[in-house]
């Protein structure tokens, strides 16, 4: 390809730039060139009249725009050839020192007056100089770029002039629908976030060095750069919103998420606890380095509370035989424990005002929330068929020493799990069903589990027993009531007042399961003695009662009991009909699917384990 200068006078000079040949005049170029000059002296003494610049940054274009200001030509600079223009004027020493007013010093004002000052014309230009590297980093043009970026998107948002990228939602008055009051147009907000969209566009590399640059300068609220990095994960890594991440190039997506690892703010909770928990499952698909991914167990650790059972949901690495990853939870649970033995040793000695404020304090109701959540994801992961009894048994005890108001969302996991594995040892009945402390089931969860034929009898004795004291001290009755030794001797040791029973339970007792008409004896007994109990507070002369009256009392004890039974009955069934209405397979519980919404109820006693 050649390219002529429009004029009557005949060239005197070849220029190959590539592939193109420009046929020019060696007055213009020496004139406003340093290096053309050098490069005329050296093909005069080999008496040639070509020059070679393949190596020009910028290429033919470039060339010829210096070329054009050579021969004073009209030259349109913007922000997409600026950069190649500076740097081919570099290369051709196209200085001051040789003509005044020269192109560097030119394009310099044009840059600083024109470019530098406008938003998205500094990320355009930002965008050019990867491809002119070296050059573009040594002439500062790239951190100039970045200085530019970085200081308008620390700049106050009410301070925002210029137009910007924002697709998210929007204020009304950016929708066009502009809003007066008493006919005077409100101002417009802008929001915080407003530069994170445009940002996006840049590549992984460039975008890094303007975050860094951004958190040096200081100004920037740590949970908008967190949302800058969301936003960014979103627009480059297909299916990262679900958690299922497209691997392309591999090399380029793993780079991608360590990078966003490593730019993580280091405020708690900048980060959404949902965003972690993707990046985490990304760094997973991808199998990147242990170091970041220990550092998102530990961010995500740090606020676990805020995340939702449905972010702990990731999927098992290719092999498993299980639907979830239950390791990769455990994992940051325990990382949720040890924030206080961390927070401990890093603080100084003598620093209790620091140690209180420091990140590793962990809240009651941290942990509480921990524990819900935990139970809500045993639940949710119980249905899978091939999940080992061994992991769930784990994971609920890496979180029972965690504060539960109720273990009604515990008793709905470990129900889930026996409805799901019919075929499990008496050894793996037992081991789960001491995982529930039946003295903190709400009265909904205890009319439920004394009719679940899927629990042992001995769990149904010990709830129906902690109801019964429930009811006795709500109404004022002993705490403790006389118990028959048929119920005696089901329950654990230290629950009615005697440890005489602690050796009477056997292994039967744990892997029997409850038939109709023992459940029906068992509440007859307990009936009983809630009817012995208001006797005894309303008569002081019951115990002269006769056998005849004890008979004919038992009688319509019994009668009552049947009656009651059969409304129980009714009324369970509607409420196990809606449960299943509202939630596939739920085995019946009397807890929602949801784990945010599980009845509680307070603590009455110490936690206790089943023995």
């Amino acid at each position: 390809m050649s390219r002529y200068v429009a004029t009557e006078l005949a060239t005197d000079i070849v220029v190959n730039v590539g592939d193109v040949k420009f046929y020019l005049h060696k007055f213009p170029l020496l004139s406003k060139s340093a290096r053309l000059q050098k490069l005329v002296v050296i093909t005069n003494e080999e008496n040639n009249d070509e020059i070679n610049i393949h190596d020009i940054p910028g290429g033919p274009a470039a060339f010829e725009i210096c070329a054009k200001f050579c021969y004073g030509m009209t030259v349109t600079l913007n922000a997409y050839n600026v950069v190649a223009a500076r740097c081919a004027a570099e290369y051709l020493e196209m200085y001051e020192t040789v003509d005044k007013g020269n192109l560097i010093y030119k394009i310099e004002v044009f840059l600083n007056s024109s470019i530098f000052r406008s938003w998205k014309d500094s990320i355009i230009v930002l965008q050019t100089t990867k491809a002119l590297l070296p050059w573009s980093e040594e002439l500062k043009v790239v951190s100039h770029c970045l200085d530019s970026i970085a200081s308008k998107a620390s700049i106050e948002s009410s301070k925002v002039e210029w137009s910007y990228t924002y697709n998210r939602k929007k204020l009304p008055s950016e929708n066009g629908n502009d809003l007066h009051w008493n006919g005077v147009r409100k101002q417009q907000m802008v929001p915080k976030d407003w530069w994170v969209e445009d940002l996006c566009e840049l590549q992984i590399d460039l975008y890094k060095r303007i975050i860094t640059t951004i958190k040096t300068k200081g100004r920037m609220s740590a949970d908008v750069i967190g949302e800058s990095l969301k936003a960014y994960a979103m627009r480059r890594l297909p299916g990262f919103g679900k958690g299922v991440v497209q691997v392309g190039d591999a090399v380029k997506s793993r780079y991608l998420v360590d990078t966003m690892t490593w730019l993580l703010p280091s405020e708690k909770s900048s980060v959404p606890s949902n965003f972690l928990l993707k990046l985490l499952q990304a760094s997973n698909i991808l199998e990147c380095g242990d170091m970041g991914r220990r550092e998102l167990m530990r961010r995500i650790g740090q606020q676990l509370e805020e995340a939702s059972v449905t972010d702990l949901l990731i999927q098992a690495p290719a092999g498993e035989t299980t639907v979830y990853d239950i390791d990769i939870v455990r994992d940051l649970v325990e990382e949720f424990v040890m924030q206080e033995q961390n927070a401990q040793t890093v603080c100084p000695i003598g620093s209790e005002f620091q140690e209180i404020r420091s990140p590793g304090f962990v809240s009651d109701v941290s942990k509480t929330k921990v524990a819900k959540l935990i139970d809500g994801y045993l639940a949710e992961v119980a249905r899978d068929p091939n999940l080992p009894l061994s992991k769930f048994v784990d994971l609920a005890e890496t979180a029972s020493g965690f504060p539960r108001p109720s273990h009604d969302g515990l008793y709905r996991a470990i129900d889930t799990y026996l409805k799901e594995h019919p075929g499990i040892s008496k050894t793996e009945r037992k081991k789960i069903c001491r995982l529930m402390d039946c003295k903190k089931l709400s009265v909904d969860a205890c009319m439920h589990a004394v009719q679940n034929e899927r629990l042992p009898l001995r769990v149904v004795v010990q709830v129906l027993f902690f109801e019964q004291v429930r009811a006795s001290t709500a109404s004022g009755g002993s705490s403790t009531p006389d118990l028959p030794g048929s119920i005696r001797a089901l329950l654990p040791a230290g629950s009615h007042g005697s440890s005489q029973s602690a050796t009477t339970n056997t292994e039967e007792d744990w892997d029997a399961v409850p038939t109709a008409e023992e459940l029906k004896a068992l509440k007859g007994e307990l009936v009983t003695l809630r009817l012995r109990a208001r006797g005894d507070g309303s008569d002081s002369n019951a115990n002269d009662c006769t056998k005849t009256n004890a008979e004919k009392f038992a009688a319509n004890k019994v009668k009552g009991l049947l009656m009651s039974k059969k409304i129980f009955s009714k009324l369970w069934s509607s409420k196990d009909r809606s449960s299943e209405n509202s939630s596939s397979e739920t085995s019946g519980s009397p807890v929602s699917t949801n784990a945010e919404e599980t009845k509680s109820t307070p603590s009455r006693s110490r936690k206790h384990s089943l023995s």
